[in-house]
């Protein structure tokens, strides 16, 4: 076989591989609430809020959270977010979290990007977001998003984990992301 055949055999083989599965970035809705509890109790890193919250998030926190979604139409992803009342212009990330099955496909950055996006026409230029020390994953996608955005990248311990009742939370440690052009 001569190396154009080989060429044109692996380029036949390319078409016959199955697509990835289809993944849309979309508003939440009311009914996603109970989804979007348990990928953040699953998380295993999240504070995990009562379903009732995730509930009234999606309903009223919508316009500055999303969804991934599946091949299905069932949430795979999600982040929420609310603009700071104090400061408009910033943008606070509550939650991040990826269903264990979708991870290490960079989803949770996809959908950082796709919020910023989305409030840019707002006029937000900041974003801001707690994260623990412990939690690795969250550190390295506020760091990579700051990098991506050229932007810079602030951090001051924000509650000190003695102020939590339950003694053991570890602090929780302010990120500020600015300027993020989008």
């Amino acid at each position: 076989m001569t190396a154009a055949q080989a060429d044109l055999a692996g380029a036949r083989n390319e078409f016959h591989r199955p697509a990835a599965p289809a993944i849309g970035i979309d508003t939440p809705r009311v009914e996603d609430g109970a989804a979007i509890w348990r990928i953040a109790r699953d998380s295993e890193v999240l504070d995990l809020n009562s379903s009732y919250s995730y509930l009234l998030w999606c309903r009223d926190f919508a316009a500055t959270s999303l969804v991934a979604r599946g091949a299905d139409g069932e949430p795979i992803a999600f982040v929420t977010g609310y603009l700071r009342p104090q400061r408009p212009r910033t943008l606070v990330v509550w939650q991040v979290a990826v269903d264990h099955a979708h991870r290490g496909r960079g989803l949770a950055g996809v959908l950082l990007d796709a919020l910023t996006a989305r409030v840019a026409g707002q006029g937000v230029d900041t974003v801001e977001t707690t994260v623990t020390p412990d939690n690795t994953a969250s550190d390295r996608l506020f760091t990579s998003y700051a990098e991506r955005r050229g932007a810079s990248l602030e951090r001051e311990v924000l509650f000190d984990g003695g102020l939590f009742p339950e003694g053991t939370h570890q602090p929780e440690v302010l990120y500020r992301i600015s300027p993020i052009a989008a």
